[in-house]
């Protein structure tokens, strides 16, 4: 199943940019407008919360066939039984994440140099997370990558590589100049007040 995975729209939720909308019927909406991943991305909130929000996730992913990502949480990842984690630099090690997980789950990793990116490979990621491409709202302390980092981390590695960072419906094309294999986007579509239509924007073709 974890080759099968579609990278293309990767949408990371953000319940700051949200303006009081229901975050489930946002998530069903941006899967309708063709999201073809959901990563559900909780700072700061009671372990119990971040476990009862990823289930009522999880039921809306369920029900469309769309892999469930848990950003940083191995614990509820583990606990809703989601497709997969994610996990940055900071957290815990690439190789230790995977024993946790197992082989079946699916594992991200943030990646910001070629170096890392090689490292996240080699200790069993299935597909690395590279950015910020370009200035973020969401993530202010994110160093940005170039293109031509892009490209390499893309030409050398053999596992799906994922844009993310600033990414929005007038950037994103330029990004597939480096082969990537999806883009992760946050504001671009739930700060839209036509989630479904905004959505659709990221489509390639």
């Amino acid at each position: 199943m974890k080759n099968k995975i579609d990278y293309s729209i990767y949408l990371v939720t953000d319940r700051s940019v949200l303006g009081g909308r229901d975050l489930y019927k946002v998530i069903e909406e941006a899967i309708l407008g063709g999201a073809t991943l959901v990563q559900l991305r909780e700072k700061d909130i009671s372990s119990l919360e971040f476990y009862n929000i990823a289930l009522r996730v999880k039921k809306v992913t369920d029900k469309y066939n769309i892999p469930l990502i848990i950003n940083d949480r191995i614990d509820v990842a583990l606990a809703v039984d989601a497709a997969g984690v994610h996990v940055g630099q900071t957290d815990f090690p690439c190789i230790v994440t995977r024993k946790l997980i197992g082989e079946n789950k699916i594992l991200g990793i943030s990646a910001s140099t070629l170096t890392e990116a090689l490292k996240a490979q080699d200790e069993g990621a299935d597909y690395i997370g590279v950015g910020a491409m370009f200035p973020t709202e969401t993530k202010l302390d994110a160093a940005l990558v170039n293109m031509d980092t892009l490209k390499n981390i893309k030409r050398v590695i053999g596992i799906p590589v994922v844009a993310i960072g600033g990414i929005n419906e007038n950037n994103f094309i330029k990004l597939y100049d480096a082969g990537i294999d999806g883009v992760a986007v946050i504001s671009a579509i739930l700060g839209k007040s036509d989630i479904k239509a905004a959505t659709e924007k990221f489509k390639k073709d």
